[in-house]
């Protein structure tokens, strides 16, 4: 039963979250005050995570969780932060070992299949043209659907990390 445990624990540790931040520390975050959406790419085999519906999902996300930290969308004309987004799966197997046979002694090794959804958003200051803030939000689930569910977590959880604090 112990080794029961263990491995799910093992296994549903492997399907953690991540959100990765990067940003330029030369930039005052607080003179942008409006932004827009100008770009998004999809790379998924997945029917469930490449369709318009999707980007549909992800810009109201977006919207949302940027609107709640003070800024303004920008439909169209010019914004003082332009947010540009990539969203790809890639299909992989892990293994993972946990101790098994007679009295724990020995190991086991199990594959375990997952799909990993990264979710990249970059914030770019369109009068330099530069890079000022990233997210990389990552989750790994056993199949393209259960990353589709996971999206708005994704978004949400990499805004929340928005604006930067300086280091």
């Amino acid at each position: 039963m112990k080794v029961l445990v263990f491995s799910l624990l093992a296994v549903s540790g492997a399907f953690a979250q991540k959100v990765e931040i990067e940003f330029d520390q030369a930039v005052d975050f607080s003179q942008f005050k409006t932004f827009a959406i100008r770009s998004a790419v999809l790379h998924s085999k997945s029917p469930s995570l490449n369709s318009d519906l999707v980007k549909k999902r992800i810009n109201a996300d977006i919207i949302k969780f940027l609107e709640a930290t003070g800024l303004e969308y920008v439909v169209d004309g010019k914004s003082q932060l332009n947010v540009r987004y990539t969203l790809g799966t890639a299909r992989e197997t892990k293994t993972e070992a946990y101790p098994a046979g007679w009295r724990g002694y020995g190991t086991a090794i199990v594959r375990v299949p997952f799909t990993e959804g990264t979710l990249v958003l970059d914030f770019r200051d369109p009068t330099t043209k530069s890079l000022v803030w990233r997210a990389i939000a990552r989750v790994e689930k056993n199949d393209a659907s259960e990353v589709e569910k996971k999206l708005d977590d994704m978004v949400k959880k990499s805004i929340e990390k928005y604006p930067p604090k300086p280091k």
